[in-house]
């Protein structure tokens, strides 16, 4: 059977703790992995370690308490009941010796320990039975030694004591034996106490030692599980997290240093191939923008230099226009009006129309070529950019078309004209008709009002050319400045229609912009900026 393709962004299963996670549809339609996140792989090492860590934790405090429990046990009952039983032992016997002396002798001098040794033994017995009381310890062998003093005392001690003193008493010597055998009884439960106590407090002490060592063993534990558990996360959280981290950011830097065609691999939690997975894409679709850029650049490039060649052929064509193509139409011009004044009247009418049309279409195409060398000359400088007065300049136009403004009666004003950088030239030729259209579509009824205004308006100055003429509709305000666009005819008003869109080029060439003010009411504003 044919082996199964691995799917890109599947990790290989042989690879040690990984898994295929592989990429499922989500609601949204795209492909999500499927595995675990690097967040829920830490929630799960996180909440398994405390877990273990809460367990160990409620297992030594329970340890703590139960140590703490034998200790008070072996320190406070334990070991004071088993020398309380050693002192009543010490007290009885006390009893015995005082009662034997007394009894051989009849001095009251031995009277003493015996009641001491009474004293003490009330003392010691309510000791004892509160330390057994609160133990737990059964108290039968105490009761056991209580009764076999009473029997002491009843039998023997009590019968000598109460002879008068002086004398050896009788009693004392003829039952011996029979007291004797009485104390030996008290002795031996007294021994039994010992032992009972003694027992008790070994077991205490080798509880004691057991917890201490099961408490030892535990906190141990509890520290092997936080080491083994920080070691875990460090090597999980380096095969899991920061070598995928660092294969992305090393592809990524690949990429990122001009490697389009790297592939991103993809691998680790689910999260970081989400990740992985959309660098990759952002990775093929900059891959496919960068082709696509670079043909369009190439074709870019194939356009410029036809743009180059057109322009090349443009320029010799100009070239041609003002030297080759204007001689002879001078010439045409030159004889066409010989002929029409030597054979003025020599003709019918018919034929007088005739040369005029000839006469006047030789000139209007003179200017017309004037015209288009001005138009394709203005986005071009022989010299650098220079500093231009615009008020000295719009001297030098005014005086220009002085003997314009003469004959139309013309009024011209300006306010104080800036200082800008551009070509003196352009900028003379673009005042220049603007001016002159201002007095050239001037309103028959009034004499022309012209003004230059000029005021500041952040980065650049914006001048404007207003008169009082005849005034231009808005929806004419685009198409003014299109080249050979013109909104009167040949027979209304002179001129071939490259005026304002020459205003245009030269304007956009010095990186300002123009357009109609369409507000004004009455005649023409023609506004312009240029930087500052």
């Amino acid at each position: 059977m044919a082996s199964q393709p691995t799917v890109l962004g599947e990790v290989d299963p042989t690879g040690p703790g990984t898994a295929r996670n592989q990429a499922e549809p989500g609601e949204d339609g795209r492909r999500r992995p499927s595995g675990w996140t690097t967040a829920r792989w830490l929630s799960a090492g996180v909440g398994s370690t405390l877990t273990v860590l809460v367990a160990l934790g409620v297992l030594g405090t329970w340890l703590l308490a139960h140590a703490t429990s034998v200790n008070q046990r072996l320190i406070d009952r334990s070991t004071p009941a088993l020398l309380a039983a050693v002192r009543l032992d010490a007290a009885l016997v006390g009893q015995e010796s005082g009662v034997r002396g007394f009894g051989m002798t009849g001095q009251a001098e031995f009277l003493q320990p015996y009641r001491q040794g009474l004293a003490d033994q009330d003392r010691l017995v309510g000791d004892l039975r509160r330390l057994l009381t609160v133990d737990g310890t059964p108290t039968g062998p105490l009761d056991a030694l209580l009764g076999r003093a009473s029997t002491w005392h009843r039998v023997y001690a009590d019968r000598v004591v109460a002879a008068p003193p002086g004398a050896p008493v009788a009693f004392a010597t003829a039952q011996a034996t029979v007291g004797k055998a009485a104390f030996d009884g008290l002795r031996a439960a007294s021994i039994t106490l010992q032992d009972r106590l003694g027992t008790a407090r070994a077991q205490a002490r080798t509880d004691l030692i057991h917890v201490r060592r099961l408490r030892n063993w535990t906190f141990g534990a509890i520290a092997a599980v936080i080491l083994v558990g920080a070691v875990l996360a460090f090597v999980g959280l380096r095969r899991g997290v920061s070598t995928p981290l660092a294969r992305l950011a090393s592809d990524a830097e690949r990429v990122a240093a001009g490697s389009f065609e790297h592939p991103i691999r993809i691998g680790g939690p689910a999260d970081i191939q989400t990740v992985a997975r959309a660098v990759d894409l952002m990775r093929s679709r900059l891959a496919t923008a960068l082709a696509a850029s670079e043909q369009a650049r190439s074709e870019l490039d194939r356009q410029a230099e036809e743009l180059r060649r057109s322009n090349t052929d443009l320029e010799q064509f100009a070239y041609v226009a003002s030297h080759d193509l204007q001689e002879p139409l001078r010439k045409v011009t030159s004889f066409c009006q010989l002929l029409q004044r030597r054979y003025a009247g020599q003709l019918d009418e018919r034929g007088d129309q005739y040369m005029t049309f000839i006469v006047d279409g030789a000139a209007r195409m003179q200017k017309l070529i004037q015209d288009l060398l001005a138009f394709s000359r203005a986005g071009r400088a022989d010299r650098p950019a220079e500093t231009v007065d615009l008020e000295q300049l719009h001297g030098r136009v005014v005086e220009g078309l002085d003997l314009v403004i003469q004959e139309s009666g013309a009024q011209v004003s300006h306010d104080p004209l800036p200082t800008v950088t551009g070509h003196p030239a352009h900028l003379e030729m673009l005042l220049t008709n603007l001016l002159g259209n201002a007095i050239k579509f001037r309103h028959p009824e009034r004499a022309p009002l012209i003004h230059v205004g000029a005021a500041r308006d952040g980065d650049h100055w914006r001048i404007s050319v207003t008169d009082n003429g005849i005034g231009i509709e808005a929806q004419y305000s685009e198409r003014i400045f299109v080249i050979f666009q013109r909104l009167h005819s040949r027979e209304e008003y002179a001129g071939t229609g490259i005026g304002l869109a020459l205003c245009k080029k030269i304007i956009e060439y010095h990186g300002g912009t123009i357009h109609l003010d369409t507000e004004l009411a009455v005649g023409t504003r023609v506004v312009f900026t240029l930087p500052a």
